[in-house]
This record gives C-alpha cells, sequence and structure tokens, in this order.
C-alpha cells in the first residue's frame, strides 16, 4: 500500500490569507499546505481521505486517474467542499463515484450538494453515491477499512484504519475502544495544530502521546497550522520516527 499527503494544513491552508509570519511568508515547499486529505492506493483501490477546496489541485498534482471511492471523516467544509470535482472521474468510468460517511454526514453531504440529489438533475451535475458508516468494518473491492471513532471537540468524527495504516484528523480525543483498533499499527497518520494547547485540535505534545501509547514503526503529523512553525525547524526537534508531513509526502507501507 502506498499513501500520499495530498495536503497536510488546517482549514485555513498555509500559508494564510494576508497573514505575514515566518511561517506564512517561508520560501520552503515544505511551509506551503493545501488542506488535509490523503490518496491511498492497493492493488485494489484508489481511495481518497476528504475531499475539500482543493480536491481538483490535489488530484492534478497526484496524477490520479481513477477513483474508486471516497471515505469522508466528518462534514465540516474543508473536509467536503471540493467533492464537484469528481464529475471527471463520473465522465472517466461512467459510473458514479462511492462516498463512504457516516448519517449525518451523508444528510450535509445532500444538503451541501442538493443539486447532486434532485428528482430533475441538471445535465452534467456529479454522480455520486452514498454508503453509509457505522461501527462494522467496510469492504471495498477486497479491502477492509475499519472506521475509527474520535472527537472533534464534542463532534464525534472518523479516522480510518487499512491494513497497518491508521488516520487521523481534526482530533483532540480517542476513546479507549478506539485505540485497541490501533493495536499493531505500523503507520500512524495523527493531526496536531501547534505547539500550543487548542479546544478541538491535538497539540504537537499531545500528538507525540498519542504516537508513544501506540508505539507505531513511523509516524507522521498533519493538519498543521502556521502556528506549528517552520517544517524544518520543527522536524528537527521531533523523535526519530516521528516527521511533520509535507503536501506531496509518499509513504510505501511494507509489511
Amino acid at each position: 500500500m502506498k499513501i500520499t499527503f495530498l495536503g497536510t494544513g488546517t482549514s485555513q491552508g498555509v500559508p494564510v490569507i494576508a497573514c505575514e509570519c515566518s511561517t506564512c511568508l517561508s520560501a520552503d515547499s515544505k511551509d506551503k499546505r493545501l488542506r488535509a486529505a490523503l490518496l491511498v492506493e492497493t492493488s485494489a483501490n484508489t481511495i481518497v481521505i476528504d475531499a475539500g477546496p482543493d480536491f481538483r489541485q490535489q488530484m492534478l498534482t497526484a496524477h490520479v486517474k481513477k477513483l474508486d471511492a471516497i471515505l469522508l471523516t466528518h462534514e465540516h467544509k474543508d473536509h467536503i467542499s471540493g467533492m464537484d470535482d469528481v464529475r471527471a472521474f463520473n465522465y472517466k468510468s461512467q459510473a458514479a463515484i462511492d462516498i463512504y460517511a457516516e448519517e449525518r454526514v451523508q444528510n450535509a453531504v445532500r444538503k451541501e450538494y442538493a443539486y447532486v440529489f434532485a428528482e430533475n438533475q441538471y445535465p452534467g451535475v456529479p454522480k455520486m453515491e452514498l454508503h453509509n458508516i457505522d461501527n462494522y468494518n467496510i469492504d471495498i473491492n477486497g479491502d477492509t477499512i475499519i472506521p475509527l471513532r474520535l472527537f472533534h471537540y464534542r463532534l464525534p468524527i472518523l479516522g480510518f484504519r487499512i491494513g497497518d495504516m491508521a488516520y487521523i484528523t481534526d482530533a483532540n480525543y480517542i476513546p479507549e475502544e478506539t485505540k485497541e483498533k490501533l493495536i499493531g499499527v505500523k503507520y500512524l497518520v495523527v493531526n496536531a495544530l501547534r505547539k500550543e494547547k487548542h479546544i478541538s485540535h491535538f497539540s504537537l505534545g499531545e500528538a507525540l502521546g498519542i504516537i508513544e501509547e501506540v508505539s507505531p514503526r513511523k509516524a507522521y503529523i498533519t493538519h498543521i497550522s502556521h502556528q506549528m512553525g517552520k517544517h524544518a525547524e520543527v522536524n528537527r526537534e521531533l523523535p526519530v520516527n516521528v516527521t511533520l508531513a509535507w503536501d506531496g509526502l509518499e509513504v510505501f507501507c511494507e509489511d
């Protein structure tokens, strides 16, 4: 399995509009962060986790030619607002794109894209097939997806485990029953907004605590704000098995 970090930034991305902090003014390409999303490629599937406002640019940059499914962690705009651009994949495959989400998130998608689900559809609208995620594992063409219950402040959201890789974003609390599903994970992706504590996202210290508890072979930090600081400076401070992810980073998840 190969994962590609399509975006590693927060809802505002980095640089932030009109901001003149040192991170936003940095010339380092690793300090340029689109909204958080992950591309997962297995022998059977090409799957994207979240499709925010940078979805089109991310698909072009990663040269994605086919898309089997989109997994949605939750309904915030920076995670669902790019889904109109699945039209290109509809046209190429002549089929709807399978969207996997909780019922609450599906309702938000139906509201956001009412024209997609209208009885009398305008020609050329995207085609989406919504599938419900509950507490049970999902099977997509032979790949098992394990939903991970997380909390984004008081909002219940999802992460996902696929094989030996787990993806957690926008969380600030992981229930004990979810931690049990992380046993044996070798590649852990977890969010950290900044070094200071935040009401709805893990801080860097909190994320490092989760990583120490799960003890993966390798861990990657995502959903990073400009308040974290420059990539090169922060990365030097991290344990040897932890890396600040950056847009375009490819990881081969080997046994």
